[in-house]
């Protein structure tokens, strides 16, 4: 398969976007037990906390747009949402 100029751009695009994701979930995976259990006591915040970092690493895989994560994020609820949010770049879309 022969190169066109977008091939350079395309990749350039990939990378931004994986980089973007990749920041998110150092971010969510460096959350310790105890700042997951002081934004949400006494729930099943530790699953929900499990589930949006599936989510955010499948978001990756599949190149979703902010708004599609979001919506993802706000469909797993009230948890996910807190949780989220403890995250600077989804914070400011939420």
């Amino acid at each position: 398969m022969t190169e066109n100029r977008f091939d350079d751009l395309f990749g350039e695009a990939d990378a931004a976007f994986d980089e973007t994701y990749q920041k998110e979930l150092g971010e969510l995976k460096g959350m310790t037990k105890d700042e997951i259990d002081a934004l949400c006591p006494d729930t099943t915040a530790e699953e929900t906390y499990l589930a949006l970092i599936a989510l955010v690493e499948e978001a990756s895989k599949q190149n979703l747009s902010q708004t599609q994560l979001i919506g993802r994020i706000k469909d797993l609820g009230d948890i996910a949402i807190k949780l989220a949010k403890k995250i600077p770049s989804f914070a400011k879309l939420i």
